[in-house]
């Protein structure tokens, strides 16, 4: 190997690289119309531990209901609260029988993807872990 080689794999292992950080996603899933729920508000909220709510991210599903991303991958297990506003779903004039929903959940392992999607028809709602 060469010095310059050399010089240049040592300077690359003496870089600090970032730490694991969970990731969290999440998906409207309509039911009844059997589409994504498209441009639905989600509040992302983190547990503190005098046991307050604290905004961690905030994001509107896509065309097909998704949440990809909360604008960070900074996620330290803890306990936390996916809280979706579902006063303008489907549309503006709605009125859901269920206006929010709280998914609250841990996230235990921090270099973990964890994907928390909403089942929702008019009446009802239903969650789980995806991937």
């Amino acid at each position: 190997m060469n010095r310059l080689a050399l010089a240049t794999a040592l300077a690359l292992s003496a870089m600090a690289t970032a730490a694991p950080a969970a990731e969290i996603s999440t998906h409207v899933l309509d039911l009844a119309r059997g589409i994504g729920g498209r441009d639905v508000p989600v509040v992302l909220l983190k547990k503190a531990d005098d046991g307050r709510w604290v905004e961690a991210g905030r994001a509107r599903t896509d065309e097909n209901g998704r949440v990809r991303s909360f604008g960070t991958t900074n996620f330290d297990p803890g306990t936390y609260k996916l809280q979706f506003d579902m006063t303008r779903y489907p549309s503006p004039a709605a009125t859901p029988f269920f206006p929010e929903i709280d998914l609250v959940f841990t996230v235990a392992d921090k270099a973990g993807h964890y994907h928390v999607p909403v089942v929702v028809s008019p009446f009802g709602y239903s969650t789980y872990r995806g991937n």
